[in-house]
């Protein structure tokens, strides 16, 4: 097959894929789309499991934000807007940009190799497809690719399966069925009430317990929606200028600077209101203990007033600081282990051993089930840019660059990866940061790099091992006492040789990170080398 010529490829038609298409367009490029997937949608297309929704409020920190045409043209109907709404609006979106035919559907991208010779990136599809051009963005986001099942035997298995991130576009049947959900991360959280209320039973798998507050979804609020639209410019630049914290926390304080019983009247106001502000209640609560220590017990004690049974209410019982691990936003998920119908099986006291012809074995017990639903999470931050088989002209890949943590510029780009962008990486405030906005920040860099590279005769663009070494120490400084460095979770990178610790978005949000961003921008692109 004889080999496509474009200026730039974007991967996945997600939000960032579908925006990062209009505005390369937009800059009189050819712009050729690549999207393993029958439509648009990215994550979402993927994650039609039941009960599956977004857990950050639609109308600010989860809309476009660069059209007042698009962002008024769509008035969400509740608070955290479901999958299927969420697809809805992507299609509108793309539709309304025109874009869609832009992207080769149905296509994964494979193999990503660059060459000095000609200066561009070689891609090679599932479909066969052979692609050169001058720029590669993965648009795939940090949270796209996920983990392979673990458990041996899976092969064998005579029932049916699914992952809550690959779930079919199909009805999948759970009455009068027994089905385990293995996992409760949010995606677990999520369904398991939506199928303990059809399934003749539930087993639900827990390897560690997370923080689940309320999430309190209803309408959601068209009046703040119209009234963002009206000065949406000054909004966006508002979002741009945020730390990373929910909306209505700006008044906070130290826990010491309350009474203890100010501190549980702010902590019951606040789980009235649901959502992540319970993981931002005292100004302090992210680096010392002793004031997380007050909110997590908050949480603990109401999930075991939700929880009929002490014994199971401590299961569901983390230990770990609250905001350490991301928190989960929950509806009816504690009051399912009140049901007759719901088994909980704590894997820690007794591990998966393997799958069966007919279930689960564990240590101790075997479940017979008809359908598994795996609830195990994604590949975090590199996850999509391995499957896509991406590798420098010395073979190296973008994982090897990051062996002891990420290496990167801005979360933009890695050193040795010319012309090679990865959006919303670690290094940016990526899954911490209100993704919709940060998407489209990026996207506007690269394309304002672009722009600057034609009007001075530039071929190519790199981050420089000096730009990452810089931006690595200030993305530790700004981490250096968070209490979520901590705990090991998947923001972590651990060094197993020395134990040193990196945490992998950029820590105090869009307040600190786009003023620096800029700053080394209009500093002559300070941390990247342009050549001609």
């Amino acid at each position: 097959m004889k080999e496509e010529i474009f200026d730039i490829a974007v991967v996945g038609a997600g939000f960032g894929g579908i925006y990062a298409a209009h505005r390369f367009r937009e800059k009189n490029l050819s712009v050729v789309g690549i999207e393993g997937a029958s439509g648009v949608g990215g994550a979402w297309y993927h994650n039609g499991y039941p009960g599956s929704r977004v857990d950050t409020d639609s109308v600010d920190m989860y809309s476009y934000l660069f059209s007042r045409e698009i962002y008024e043209g769509w008035l969400w109907t509740e608070r955290y807007a479901a999958q299927p709404e969420l697809m809805q609006h992507l299609n509108w979106v793309a539709d309304k940009l025109d874009v869609k035919r832009l992207f080769r559907f149905d296509t994964w991208l494979r193999e990503s190799h660059w060459s000095s010779e000609d200066q561009r990136w070689h891609l090679k599809t599932d479909r066969g497809d052979q692609i050169a051009c001058r720029f590669l963005v993965m648009c795939t986001g940090n949270l796209s690719e996920p983990k392979p099942v673990p458990f041996p035997g899976l092969n064998q298995f005579k029932g049916e399966w699914h992952q809550t991130n690959r779930w079919p576009h199909r009805e999948v049947r759970f009455k009068d069925r027994h089905v385990a959900i293995v996992g409760t991360g949010s995606s677990g959280v999520q369904a398991a009430p939506v199928v303990a209320e059809q399934a003749e039973h539930l087993y639900v798998f827990q390897r560690s317990p997370h923080y689940g507050v309320p999430a309190r979804n209803g309408p959601s609020n068209v009046e703040k929606q119209r009234a963002i639209a009206r000065t949406l410019d000054e909004f966006k630049e508002t979002m741009l200028a945020r730390p990373t914290l929910p909306f209505g926390q700006e008044d906070r304080k130290r826990a010491a600077q309350y009474t203890p019983e100010e501190q549980q009247e702010r902590l019951e106001r606040q789980w009235a209101v649901g959502g992540h502000a319970m993981a931002y209640v005292f100004e302090d609560i992210g680096i010392n203990l002793d004031s997380n220590a007050i909110a997590s017990e908050f949480v603990r004690r109401k999930i075991r007033e939700r929880v009929n049974d002490p014994t199971i209410a401590e299961k569901l019982c983390p230990e770990y600081p609250i905001g350490t691990h991301r928190l989960i936003l929950e509806t009816d998920y504690y009051e399912c282990f009140n049901r007759d119908n719901v088994t909980l099986v704590d894997m820690r006291e007794d591990p998966i051993e393997e799958i069966t012809e007919t279930g689960i074995r564990t240590r101790g017990n075997h479940y017979d089930v008809d359908l598994i639903i795996f609830a195990l999470g994604f590949k975090a931050f590199l996850g999509a840019i391995d499957s896509a088989g991406v590798a420098n002209e010395k073979g190296q890949t973008p994982r090897e660059i990051w062996a002891r943590g990420p290496r990167t510029v801005f979360g933009l780009m890695t050193p040795g990866f010319p012309n090679f962008f990865h959006p919303t990486n670690a290094g940016s405030p990526s899954v911490l940061g209100p993704l919709i906005v940060e998407n489209e920040f990026h996207v506007d860099w690269i394309a304002d790099c672009i722009e600057h590279m034609r009007r001075s005769g530039y071929s190519t663009v790199e981050a420089t091992e000096e730009g990452a070494d810089n931006w690595g120490r200030k993305s530790a400084a700004v981490a250096q006492n968070m209490l979520r460095r901590q705990e090991d979770n998947y923001m972590v990178h651990v060094n197993p040789d020395d134990g040193s610790r990196i945490f992998q978005p950029w820590g105090s949000g869009m307040a600190t990170y786009v003023p620096e961003v800029r700053c080394m921008t209009e500093r002559d692109y300070e941390g990247f080398a342009f050549n001609t």
